[in-house]
């Protein structure tokens, strides 16, 4: 396959009198990708950051997510624990290699955590988003070890925490931050965006949560 695409392309570029290296070319088209105007973007998620953590909530909460907001990063254990309390959990929950939640005073609690991708035996999983989308309420996750995909959807509870400063209008400007952070050539494989905990009506229209994932989102604003 990748000798046949070669094929056409040095065929195309005979025909156009064209070589691969020319550096003339490729500047214009990374000119063109870099002015390329931006499409139109919807109003709801605009606004300063009260406003847009307000509208993230609104619209979090509208599918079925539950929303804390905390002051601190130390907070965060002991709002975990009060929502796996509230809920009549076990005390338990798995996360990844997240540095940032590797350093949560979670001694404060009686959580006790394990580590790495779930084997779909875990009830409960805590993420951290890279990113919230307040337009629609929502999360913006990377793969990777220090999020491991699987604990996004294996879990019947999965508790995700979010910087207040990194809740955007838009999922193009989620776009932008993941560009800006990793840079070409090392970005995630995987961005998943999640709304609201899993569910479906598929069957006689009636909702039913967990249907693909979770039945519990739990999201965490922290500052």
């Amino acid at each position: 396959m990748s000798e046949a695409r070669d094929d056409i392309l040095a065929n195309i570029r005979r025909s156009l009198g064209v070589s691969a290296d020319d550096a003339s070319r490729r500047q214009i088209v990374a000119t063109r990708i870099a002015t390329a105007a931006k499409g139109l973007l919807p109003a709801r998620g605009e606004g300063d950051i009260e406003k847009r953590i307000a509208t993230f909530r609104a619209q979090a909460e509208s599918v079925a997510a539950t929303v804390a907001r905390v002051a601190a990063t130390a907070d965060i254990p002991a709002e975990i624990a009060h929502f796996l309390r509230t809920n009549n959990l076990p005390a338990t929950v798995r996360m990844g290699e997240d540095e940032r939640l590797a350093a949560l005073p979670w001694a404060t609690t009686a959580i006790d955590i394990t580590k790495g991708p779930s084997d779909g035996n875990d009830l409960s999983s805590v993420s951290h988003a890279e990113a919230g989308v307040a337009e629609t309420g929502t999360l913006a996750l990377v793969s990777g070890a220090h999020n491991p995909t699987n604990l996004n959807f294996l879990p019947d509870n999965h508790i995700v925490i979010i910087q207040a400063g990194t809740v955007v209008p838009t999922y193009e400007a989620v776009w932008e931050m993941v560009r800006a952070r990793y840079g070409k050539g090392m970005m995630p494989r995987t961005v998943n965006f999640i709304t609201g905990p899993s569910r479906s009506a598929d069957i006689e229209q009636k909702m039913l949560l967990g249907a693909h994932g979770p039945r519990r989102l739990h999201i965490v604003i922290v500052g």
